[in-house]
């Protein structure tokens, strides 16, 4: 039996943790429906069945839910002031105030306050009773039941206008909240509407515009000057600037010509290009970063998980204690029943969790969101919080602190009898057959040279981990890698001569590479990577920050290492290490400083970047492995987002603490102020809103913060 398909659809008007869970409920109970699950951050909810949208907005019409397909575009949201919850907010008020005045002149000699008070309620108040009486026959214990049975015995006790002014405070409370998350997840939805939805498309002799959705792999799209990518592709013809700011967050334009890969969302220059298709739309580099950021706006932080456990008991305990403020007094102290029903009912309504419960969901989605409109992938909560508390950095060095485009600046021939192009053919057959880095220089040498290596057959090519590698040209056997690998595996000791030439080359700052055979060493080749301007400056802003260690990890030889690692700024430098050598490091670090994270290109050193509190991927921009084995991806191929990252971590680290103690403060406060009898309804429904309110702009702070 085929399974039941699984729809993912968007939610607009989710502001609040409690509605979330019970929407969840509802639509699990449709007919159809197997399974339902929320994600609250990116307001989207997943469901395997058969149900319709009618079906589950109907499920969430207790919240007045929208409900639209995830691929969906709203055109245009309605304004803030305009929508139908709003618009009753202030028919209420209304009610309140005319009748506040009626009051103000008959007093208790006319009835048609407590009528206008009562319209109120029942105007500004009607979803929230409907969902609190079901709430309360069902036993089940959230703020729209706090509010209800405080609402409820307002009225019974005569304190109408009380009543009104906790059901208006509430509604404008639930207003600004919704507000404010909709503005939390702006930046997730400002993403989803960078690439265009249609694009000039050349077929054959014709160019048409279509829909992005019909656009295959290998199509070939028209992209003219001043227009935006509409999809991911490699450019067949042209050259242009590209401002890549919605991919990487680079604030400069990017030159690319022929067989450079762009990406959806990037607009482009001055150029007119001819881009071959690379991707489908669902799977281009824009489309994944959305998925991934909505993906992480759904892990909880282990701070959310504490709010999430603690309001957990913390609702049915502040109803047990309302109860018994409510009718411990009158039955042992002989006190007055309406005075502590009246002060029971402040604790009820000054117990809403509301500021508490959103305290950190807000926090994090806001950040996160932020973070992937500056170019920075972090790929949960969890993730967020522990870069907030990293004490030591490693960084891989290879295209990591420097360019990771390696040339070949010295190629010596030691060998007589043989000249470069000789050597260089060798050299350049048995690297073809290599995925490491510095392969690419000895390539582009031989390129550069006219030499025809693919011709040259290479038999038994062996690759000889951490060191170099080895292969059977014309039966001879040949290796090329660090000079140690000749003493070890050859059994040749190099000359003083060689020696002091490998040397000198290593204090340049240079790798050295041997190429010999059984017998002799044939050549010498230095090769040079740059080290990367950002990265100097970043390190410099991480030592600022408070970072206690960085350190420097490379296969590379020590001088190499030592002249790279000084450039840097780093603390330490480790060379000529094996990947188990920079994994036995890192948990070594994690022991010593507790939390350690590791930075490289997310395609090397995995075991490294997985034993790390957080892995660090560069270039995560067009690069799969980046995107999905990193705790966090910096789009852009440089480090200066990196002390952003962990500004923004720490910052967000704070609010939270700051959104947690001051919601449990003001709660203590108020609950304190109660029993003397200083608290009234309307000034502890003032009190929780304004909690909320505080707490939710004071997430909103972490918008502000930039590179």
């Amino acid at each position: 039996m085929a399974e039941s398909p699984l729809k993912t659809y968007r939610i607009q008007g989710l502001s609040c943790t409690n509605c979330a869970a019970k929407f969840e409920n509802n639509v699990r109970d449709l007919d159809g429906v197997k399974d339902a699950k929320i994600n609250f951050g990116a307001s989207k909810i997943s469901v395997q069945g058969s149900a319709t949208i009618e079906e589950i907005e109907k499920a969430g019409a207790f919240d007045n839910l929208r409900i639209r397909d995830e691929q969906e575009q709203v055109t245009q949201k309605e304004p803030f002031w305009k929508q139908k919850e709003n618009i009753k907010v202030v028919f209420s008020t209304i009610l309140l105030l005319i009748s506040w005045l009626l009051d103000k002149q008959y007093g208790d000699e006319s009835i048609m306050p407590i009528f206008g008070y009562a319209a109120a309620i029942i105007v500004g108040g009607y979803s929230l009773f409907l969902n609190g009486l079901k709430n309360l026959v069902t036993l089940r214990f959230d703020m729209h039941t706090l509010m209800t049975v405080a609402i409820i015995g307002a009225a019974v006790l005569g304190e109408w206008g009380e009543g009104a002014t906790v059901v208006i405070l509430f509604a404008i409370s639930e207003a600004l909240e919704k507000y404010s998350m909709d503005k939390a997840r702006n930046s997730i939805e400002s993403l989803m509407n960078i690439a265009p939805k249609e694009a000039l498309i050349r077929r054959g002799h014709h160019e048409i515009m279509i829909g992005v959705d019909e656009i295959e792999v290998g199509d070939i799209m028209i992209v003219k000057p001043g227009q935006k990518l509409a999809m991911d592709g490699r450019i067949l013809k042209g050259a242009s600037t590209l401002n890549q700011a919605a991919i990487t967050g680079e604030s400069e334009p990017i030159f690319k010509a022929v067989d450079g890969e762009v990406f959806a969302g990037t607009l482009n220059g001055e150029g007119l290009l001819e881009v071959e298709v690379t991707k489908r739309v669902e799977d281009t580099t824009i489309a994944k970063i959305i998925h991934l950021v909505e993906e992480a706006q759904a892990e909880k932080a282990p701070s959310q998980a504490f709010v999430d456990k603690f309001a957990k008991f913390y609702t049915p305990a502040i109803m047990l204690i309302a109860l018994a403020i409510a009718i411990i007094p009158p039955l042992v102290m002989n006190g007055d029943w309406s005075e502590w029903i009246y002060r029971g009912l402040a604790v009820l309504v000054v117990g809403c969790p509301c500021a508490l419960v959103i305290s950190t969901p807000i926090a994090i989605v806001t950040a996160i969101g932020n973070a992937a409109k500056n170019g920075v992938l972090i790929k949960g909560g969890v993730h967020l919080e522990e870069a907030g508390a990293i004490n030591a950095i490693a960084f891989d060095k290879t295209g990591t602190l420097t360019k990771g485009v390696p040339e070949v600046t010295d190629f010596t021939v030691l060998a007589d009898g043989l000249n470069e192009q000789d050597v260089l053919g060798i050299a350049a057959a048995l690297e073809s057959r290599s995925q490491h880095p510095l392969a690419t220089a000895i390539l582009k040498r031989a390129e550069k040279h006219d030499v025809d290596y693919p011709s040259i057959l290479v038999d038994d090519f062996t690759a000889i981990t951490g060191k170099g590698i080895k292969g059977k040209i014309n039966h001879e056997i040949y290796y090329i890698g660090k000079p140690h690998l000749f003493e070890e595996v050859a059994g040749l000791e190099f000359s003083d001569d060689i020696l002091k030439q490998i040397s000198g080359f290593q204090k340049e700052g240079k790798t050295v590479m041997v190429l010999g055979d059984q017998i002799k060493p044939l050549a010498i080749i230095a090769v040079a990577d740059e080290i990367r301007e950002s990265s100097k400056e970043a390190i410099r802003k991480l030592h600022a920050l408070g970072i206690e260690k960085t350190i420097m990890l490379t296969g590379d030889n020590i001088g190499t290492a030592n002249a790279i690692g000084a450039a840097a700024g780093v603390h330490e430098i480790e060379a000529e290490l094996l990947p188990q050598d920079k994994l036995t490091i890192i948990k070594q670090w994690k022991q010593k400083y507790n939390r350690v994270a590791m930075v490289g290109d997310g395609v090397n050193d995995a075991p490294a970047l997985a034993a790390s509190t957080v892995g660090i991927a560069m270039g995560g921009a067009g690069t799969d492995t980046a995107l999905e084995t990193a705790d966090i991806a910096l789009m852009g191929d440089d480090l200066s987002k990196l002390p952003y990252t962990i500004r923004l971590s720490r910052k967000t680290l704070t609010i939270i603490k700051q959104n947690i103690t001051f919601s449990l403060v003001i709660k203590i406060l108020a609950l304190l102020l109660i029993a003397p009898g200083w608290l009234t309804l309307w000034m502890a429904i003032f009190a929780d809103m304004g909690a909320t309110l505080l707490v939710t702009l004071n997430s909103l702070r972490l918008l502000r913060i930039k590179e």
